[in-house]
């Protein structure tokens, strides 16, 4: 049965097929390739077929591309474009793709686009006139939110959360109203710090950690934010993790003890705002945990603000 499939798709690679992807237009079209995000036999016929005929491959990592490339025999050029890179070599992709050129963009792992430069070039392409498909394949966030066991029908995708600890807190309090299921990216030596952030920020929510997924040692671990950062504390994170958390709802408000009247709806709004999360926001959840109407709540900032005017 292998060695078949392999001869069938020696055979399809090398026929030419009808449609969008047999490359006769006079300007270049832009291929998002997905690759690999562990296994390489998630590498799909008709990437390989594209990545083959296109005439340039745009890669984060050229070495790290080369490998990929080398296992699938595929000589197409490579060149770099990235982080550090796109502003100049984005318009250069963009003069040969105008020139008739065909051009692949593949990330690290993944789908080019997500949570990479990608997205940019995509821009300049669209701006330009230039025809952008797609040649899906793995992609770690979808992967890690189907596996979770949480709400998968409406999600939001935030990928790494900032670098600085107040832009941090400020989207985590941004989000603490979202009542969207969440999905982010997380390094191995950051994971223990962002599980406590998440947990301060959002309140203990189910949650789900995938790490190393599609490869030999592919683990998640389920339970709440509280059982996440016990679990890691006993077991040193290793690989990338995809961190998979539910949205809002009323037993997962932030910075809210069981006894809700420990606190004015006053004290709880400020203290929500101070994590933040923005006034509306704020009000919303207080009224919502407390059971009481936002007309009250909003009352009481109303007379807080106009206490402070006066003083």
């Amino acid at each position: 049965m292998v060695k078949m499939a392999i001869i069938l798709l020696k055979l399809w690679l090398i026929i030419p097929s009808k449609g969008s992807d047999w490359l006769d237009e006079k300007t270049g079209t832009l291929y998002l390739c997905a690759t690999p995000i562990g296994n390489l036999e998630d590498m799909t016929f008709r990437a390989i077929k594209i990545l083959k005929k296109v005439d340039l491959i745009g890669a984060e990592d050229t070495r790290h591309t080369l490998k990929l490339l080398n296992h699938f025999e595929i000589k197409t050029p490579l060149i770099s474009y990235h982080e550090h890179n796109k502003a100049e070599r984005g318009p250069e992709l963009i003069d040969k793709l105008l020139g008739g050129q065909h051009i692949a963009i593949v990330s690290d792992a993944g789908m080019p686009g997500i949570s990479d430069p990608g997205s940019d070039l995509v821009n300049l392409a669209l701006e330009a006139g230039i025809k952008v498909t797609p040649l899906p394949g793995a992609n770690a966030a979808l992967s890690g939110l189907v596996c979770s066991g949480l709400d998968t029908r409406m999600f939001t995708f935030v990928g790494f959360l900032p670098k600085t600890t107040k832009k941090r807190r400020e989207l985590i309090g941004r989000l603490a109203a979202n009542p969207y299921t969440l999905i982010f990216y997380e390094s191995p030596h950051r994971l223990k710090a962002t599980l406590a952030e998440l947990a301060k920020g959002l309140g203990d929510r189910k949650a789900a950690a995938g790490r190393e997924l599609t490869k030999k040692f592919e683990e998640f671990v389920r339970g709440s934010l509280a059982n996440l950062q016990r679990h890691f504390d006993e077991n040193l994170p290793r690989g990338e993790f995809t961190l998979v958390v539910a949205g809002a709802g009323e037993e997962t408000i932030p910075e809210m003890a069981d006894d809700p009247n420990r606190l004015s709806p006053l004290e709880d709004v400020l203290t929500l705002i101070e994590s933040g999360t923005n006034k509306k926001d704020a009000i919303r959840m207080v009224a919502l945990k407390r059971g009481i109407p936002k007309r009250e709540v909003y009352q009481a900032i109303i007379e807080y603000e106009t206490t402070n005017q006066e003083d």
